[in-house]
């Protein structure tokens, strides 16, 4: 009897790949490289996948739309947001006091370094700007829906709202310190 062959593309890593192949029919992921939590040496990477089905950001950076620094000043952004947001509440006077409420909780050092960072933001990025990049960051809306709250529904308006989040995501990379003004202006000549 003929002894069997084994096949010669045969690979022992792909034992240990734990990427899931049974995925809904709905879902958007990209595949990235995250540090390793369990690596012994610093370092190491591993392949993960990350849903992008409501992450513009993510998905832009997903498609080599935008660059790392671009990517880590909108999720600098999309942190101090959220950091500043959970800042106090409103009360309201006329409701009747209950015994047993919830007391309204200091604002900490963190909140208020958040705050004034989105201020300078702001005055960075303009009004508009700073709403464009609200809307996409904070809100997840797309172009085209930018575009109807704005109404205009062109494709030339798609367009140019791409273009200035793009470029607000440079001021972003700026304002954060993950890009200097030598390398946004080498990616500008670039464009």
């Amino acid at each position: 009897m003929a002894r069997l062959r084994r096949n010669k593309s045969y690979k022992l890593t792909n034992i240990y790949d734990r990427r899931s192949r049974d995925l809904p029919f709905n879902v958007e992921v990209a595949e990235v490289e995250v540090d390793n939590p369990l690596a012994l040496d610093p370092g190491e990477k591993i392949v993960a996948v990350r849903s992008v089905r409501s992450d513009p950001l993510g998905r832009l950076h997903a498609h080599h739309q935008i660059d790392e620094a671009q990517y880590r000043g909108g999720r600098a952004f999309q942190s101090d947001w959220e950091r500043a947001e959970r800042g106090p509440q409103a009360m309201d006077p006329t409701r009747e006091y209950v015994d047993g409420a919830r007391t309204r909780e200091p604002v900490t050092e963190s909140q208020r370094q958040a705050v004034l960072r989105l201020n300078r933001v702001e005055r960075e990025l303009g009004t508009d700007g700073a709403a464009l990049v609200h809307d996409v960051l904070v809100l997840g809306l797309t172009m085209e829906q930018i575009g109807q709250r704005r109404a205009v529904r062109t494709q030339r308006w798609n367009d140019y709202f791409a273009r200035r989040f793009r470029e607000c995501l440079d001021r972003l990379a700026l304002v954060y310190g993950f890009a200097t003004e030598t390398e946004a202006q080498r990616t500008e000549q670039r464009k």
